[in-house]
């Protein structure tokens, strides 16, 4: 019978990204993919490590958010100038945001259609377009 480490899924993942797996991107990375898709700030990834017994300071989960972003694990949505939510569903797709609640729910790529896009400055092209939806209760 073949064992299976628990963290072997989020160790290959790190590994194939081209990031070294230190214990805290360990700890991390299972707190961030080891439950299906989510939409998380760097201060409520903190307070989650800190309840699992993970010793990592806020700094540190920044720098691994940013760190996870630009190898390609996750997107950064930022929703308002003070207020960033790190999304490990990287396929194609848009965002209602619950002003009330906080809350990002994802909407489906194919679901949003986007037309008349102006052209892109002289020596640019468009890489993508992220469609965030604000309600609020009515």
């Amino acid at each position: 019978m073949i064992m299976i480490r628990p963290f072997r899924p989020v160790l290959d993942r790190l590994t194939a990204a081209g990031l070294r797996p230190t214990r805290q991107r360990l700890a991390l990375a299972r707190l961030l993919f080891d439950s299906g898709d989510r939409h998380v700030t760097a201060e409520q990834l903190h307070q989650q490590a800190v309840g699992n017994g993970v010793k990592v300071s806020l700094a540190t989960v920044y720098n691994t958010l940013n760190q996870f972003t630009a190898s390609g694990l996750l997107r950064e949505v930022a929703v308002d100038s003070r207020r960033s939510y790190f999304d490990s569903n990287t396929e194609l797709h848009h965002h209602f945001f619950n002003q009330d609640t906080e809350q990002l729910i994802d909407i489906s790529g194919d679901a949003v259609a986007v037309s008349h896009l102006p052209s892109a400055p002289d020596g640019t092209v468009i890489d993508g377009v992220d469609v965030i939806i604000r309600v609020r209760a009515s």
